[in-house]
């Protein structure tokens, strides 16, 4: 903890709580450079305090910008209460210093929580799939100024993830391609780049899945975390996201259970229902292709290795996705090369 400037939080609780920060315990992270701690209160109680290192990446800016534009956590969670989607509060900003102070939700992410109450796990997933289409209908409609409506799943986005897990989750594992299956890897890619940046866009979470949904009480419902790079991109993102959670293993029939929910919610017919099928399966490639690369970067770059476990799991799942959209010849083709190359 010693790169942290955590004398800065010790004033962020006085100032926001009244209270001084009795021990600041640093809590287990997950892929992101951010950083949280448990600060426990003079009074006994506790809070949240999230601290963001000054990074290159865009979407991970801790200074005010020039426009003086929010963190984007803050701008995103104030419009996500609006609109009635359960949050965790703020209790003070210094984003100056790099801090924010959140309500503390405990420990129970929605994976915590089922490890312990198997039992729960259809109920919790079909509220799950509630909240999330009742989120997108009332978000529907976006504030013209919001950083969600500045950003979006384009062509060029998409594409890049996929060529994500060609650099790290086969050449970076040792697995090469040859000049005619590159050619071959970067055509498919571009195919299912552009399909999916021409569908509508609606809000994405980016990251709905089973350790960024809180379970506070079954009957308080789910609260949303980690949804600061929310932004434009196709329905059915947070779906796959949620539905073929890398952490997660679900029967199919599970998986179209809450599709079927997700639908209904919508009030989709049996075509508009299909379509959501057929979208889920094509993303489903995207993403988890995109998501095995990064476990192995966030290993090779990082020094994580934490995430190594998941990467043949989520390669399994889109390769699982192909086989179920092989009436399309340009996917058949592309199933018939991570055959080749991954046996």
């Amino acid at each position: 903890m010693s790169d942290v400037p955590l004398h800065e939080l010790r004033l962020l609780v006085e100032r926001a709580t009244g209270n001084s920060a009795r021990r600041i315990l640093d809590m287990p992270g997950g892929a992101s450079t951010r950083r949280l701690y448990r600060v426990e209160l003079g009074d006994g109680r506790t809070a949240i305090g999230m601290y963001v290192p000054d990074a290159t990446r865009p979407d991970e800016i801790v200074k005010l910008s020039e426009d003086g534009r929010r963190w984007p956590f803050l701008e995103v969670r104030d419009l996500l209460a609006e609109r009635g989607v359960l949050v965790p509060a703020v209790l003070g900003e210094a984003c100056e210093q790099g801090f924010i102070l959140v309500e503390d939700l405990g420990d129970d992410t929605l994976a915590q929580y089922l490890s312990r109450n198997p039992g729960a796990r259809e109920r919790l997933y079909q509220n799950a799939i509630r909240d999330l289409a009742r989120a997108q209908q009332a978000l529907s409609e976006l504030p013209a100024s919001s950083i969600i409506a500045a950003r979006a799943f384009d062509h060029d986005l998409l594409f890049w993830e996929i060529e994500h897990f060609r650099e790290w989750g086969l050449e970076a594992r040792g697995i090469e391609l040859g000049p005619e299956e590159r050619a071959e890897f970067d055509a498919a890619a571009a195919s299912i780049a552009r399909t999916i940046a021409g569908w509508p866009r609606g809000f994405v979470h980016r990251d709905y899945q089973s350790r960024n949904l809180m379970v506070r009480g079954e009957l308080q419902g789910l609260f949303w975390i980690d949804f600061q790079d929310a932004l434009l991109g196709p329905r059915v993102y947070d779906l796959v996201a949620l539905l073929n959670d890398s952490y997660q293993t679900f029967e199919r029939r599970f998986v179209e259970d809450r599709l079927d929910e997700y639908a209904r919610e919508l009030g989709l017919d049996r075509q508009g229902r299909e379509r959501v099928g057929h979208e889920f399966e094509l993303v489903t490639v995207q993403r988890k292709l995109k998501d095995a690369g990064r476990f192995v970067y966030i290993d090779r770059i990082k020094g994580n290795s934490s995430f190594l476990q998941f990467v043949e799991p989520t390669i399994e799942k889109a390769r699982a996705a192909l086989g179920r959209l092989n009436d399309d010849p340009e996917l058949a083709a592309f199933e018939r090369l991570l055959d080749r190359l991954l046996g």
